[in-house]
């Protein structure tokens, strides 16, 4: 069996951890918070102390952290996973960062004789809780074969997309998609309420036309229903964009609706919602439209 170590056991690592220790395999876990690795220890992982120790007699290490400078920390500090490393083993870094980090890290891993893997996921929570989440990955296509089963645990597509830095460029892509969508969907949907409509029915006319997408099967109930309990935080797309953002601009990429998205998600943050669902994105429209989307 393959031993592994878990590192970040947050909103999405902790389910996504479960899902593995719960297909019967041999898990470590180790988070910053006790109570997270506690939870695990509960239906059935292994608790470590410190990376370090969790990569300790690991095969394969899965990080699932908030940031690039965080994945850092977690692989290079002391006590982290880089000492308890030996030649031969993997690191799939499954956090939503900067292509360049991933790629930095891999090349300080590579000194190590350790293969790294970029594996972001995207489908927020309830998605890595039922393990449907969608994940792309960059790196040497024979790690990505070997491990592909594993992954296949915690998500319900896998796909290999390229050299490492692959998988966050592709994350980026799918974050700069979303939030453009929702954004979309909220400008809409304040035409309809400001012209008196009812929301949902307005949605049930035109979800299953040209206009219809997975965003506004999930964002829509959310808004009208004044649900956003967040599935993906407002400040964990801000994240994202800036990412997006900053690997466009060494790229010599423009996106301009990116950064206007970007300024509408800082007004949100501003405004005190910063840990709401991305869906949120409505409120924005409804400041400065003076309305509310809700069902009649």
């Amino acid at each position: 069996m393959t031993k592994i170590g878990f590192v970040g056991l947050g909103i999405m690592g902790k389910p996504m951890a479960k899902n593995l220790v719960k297909a019967g395999e041999d898990v470590t876990v180790y988070d910053f918070k006790q109570a997270s690795i506690d939870e695990l220890v509960n239906v059935g992982a292994k608790a470590a102390k410190s990376g370090k120790e969790a990569a300790q007699n690991a095969d394969v290490i899965f990080t699932m952290v908030p940031n690039s400078p965080n994945v850092e920390a977690a692989l290079f500090d002391e006590g982290g996973i880089a000492e308890g490393l030996v030649a031969g083993n993997t690191v799939i870094d499954m956090s939503s960062i900067n292509p360049l980090a991933s790629q930095g890290f891999a090349k300080r891993l590579a000194k190590l004789n350790v293969d790294f893997l970029d594996a972001p996921v995207s489908g927020g929570e309830p998605k890595a809780i039922d393990g449907s989440i969608a994940i792309m990955v960059g790196g040497k296509k024979a790690s990505f074969d070997k491990f592909k089963d594993l992954l296949g645990i915690m998500g319900g597509t896998v796909t290999y997309v390229g050299d490492v830095g692959a998988g966050n460029t592709t994350k980026l892509a799918n974050q700069v998609i979303v939030a453009l969508n929702i954004a979309a969907v909220s400008e809409g949907f304040s035409l309809a309420e400001k012209a008196g409509l009812d929301p949902e029915l307005v949605f049930s006319a035109i979800r299953t036309g040209l206009a219809g997408s997975t965003v506004m099967d999930a964002k829509v109930p959310k808004i009208v229903n004044r649900d956003f309990a967040p599935g993906f935080r407002v400040d964990l797309h801000i994240k994202d964009l800036q990412n997006a953002l900053d690997t466009s601009h060494s790229l010599n990429v423009s996106l301009p609706l990116t950064s206007e998205v970007m300024e509408i998600l800082q007004v949100v943050k501003n405004d005190g919602n910063g840990s709401d669902d991305h869906s949120a994105i409505a409120k924005y429209y409804e400041k400065i439209n003076d309305i509310t989307i809700q069902k009649k």
